[in-house]
């Protein structure tokens, strides 16, 4: 009986000592889901008003923040697509999300990232000379682009003019160790020697400028798999940038009329490539990332996987595999790419 007594009050102090483990295991992984829940939660929650805004979770409130302006630093369109070849994904070679609809809003995310252990930007040659971006590890930038093949007012009439908006974020924009969020605007053919007011010149015949960015902590390369982001146009009222990452959401907007894209916006891609500049965001052999593109546009149908209509100048070292269309009350794209 003795022996027996011992035995279940050993069991007792075992099973005592492994239930706070448990419970701290379990707590972790509701932990997790309240986070991925309010990540999305925060992302539907529009801003109070144009400027730069942070919210930290639980909190559902954005509470504004310091806005930066950022130095002209172009995101740059394509230079030039070669049919027939292999190429990795970018400068033109990537899959977008086309829509019959006007879009409002677009979630962009990697439901799939294995294998990655590393990230680096890179400079890349391309007609007589290198590119210019960021470079060095953890060197990218998240690209939420619409298509250049729409004009509106902000072209002032010029023959030719189209527009494209980029919903941007990207690690050491201009503060090692600080992120920016922010929103790119492009008068692709604008032509002349002078461009609007607020825009410079790429010097090719395209004006473009930068929102105001709010600054974040720069986001490792190797934890892209939990990051969302979003971007919204409302036509008469903004356009923002959300981006979310753990239990941050940081957001910048601009007025909806600085481009009027929430009246034409009818394609998106979204990927991970290069730091501006024409610049390449190269992973690891053996890396794997899945894309996912979930639009808000006022239909369940389908939309369509376009590929090779890719509109952003930066690429990764990934090739692109098959894309699926799925319908819903949010319809999407989603397509692999690996190395």
């Amino acid at each position: 009986m003795q022996a027996k007594l011992k035995f279940v009050f050993a069991v007792g102090l075992l099973s005592a000592a492994c239930a706070p483990a448990a419970f701290a295991a379990d707590d972790g992984i509701l932990e997790q889901a309240a986070k991925a829940s309010w990540r999305h939660d925060i992302a539907q929650i529009a801003t109070p008003a144009e400027g730069c805004f942070k919210a930290t979770y639980p909190s559902v409130l954005w509470e504004p923040t310091a806005c930066h302006q950022l130095a002209p630093r172009a995101h740059t369109v394509p230079r030039q697509i070669v049919f027939g070849q292999e190429q990795t994904t970018g400068n033109g070679v990537d899959y977008t999300l086309d829509s019959t609809n006007v879009i409002s809003k677009a979630v962009g995310s990697f439901p799939t990232f294995s294998g990655v252990t590393s990230e680096q930007g890179v400079n890349v040659p391309f007609g007589s000379g290198e590119s210019n971006g960021i470079i060095g590890p953890n060197e990218y930038s998240l690209q939420m682009n619409t298509s250049f093949n729409s004009t509106t007012a902000a072209c002032n009439g010029h023959s030719g003019c189209v527009v494209w908006q980029q919903f941007i974020y990207a690690p050491d924009y201009e503060v090692q160790g600080q992120g920016a969020v922010f929103i790119q605007d492009w008068l692709i053919g604008y032509g002349g020697r002078r461009c609007p007011s607020g825009f410079g010149s790429d010097g090719a015949g395209d004006c473009y400028k930068n929102s105001a960015a709010t600054s974040m902590a720069d986001i490792p390369g190797t934890a892209l798999g939990s990051v969302t982001l979003t971007g919204t146009a409302v036509t008469g009222g903004n356009d923002t940038t959300v981006v979310t990452y753990n239990g941050n959401a940081y957001s910048t907007s601009q007025k909806d009329s600085t481009l009027d894209i929430a009246s034409v916006w009818k394609e998106v891609e979204y990927n991970v490539v290069g730091n501006a500049g024409g610049s390449q965001a190269q992973f690891n052999s053996g890396s794997t990332i899945g894309v996912n593109i979930a639009v808000t546009n006022g239909s369940t149908a389908a939309p369509t996987c376009q590929a090779n209509n890719g509109s952003t100048g930066e690429t990764n070292n990934l090739n692109l595999g098959s894309c699926t269309a799925s319908a819903g009350s949010t319809p999407s794209v989603s397509f692999t790419e690996s190395n």
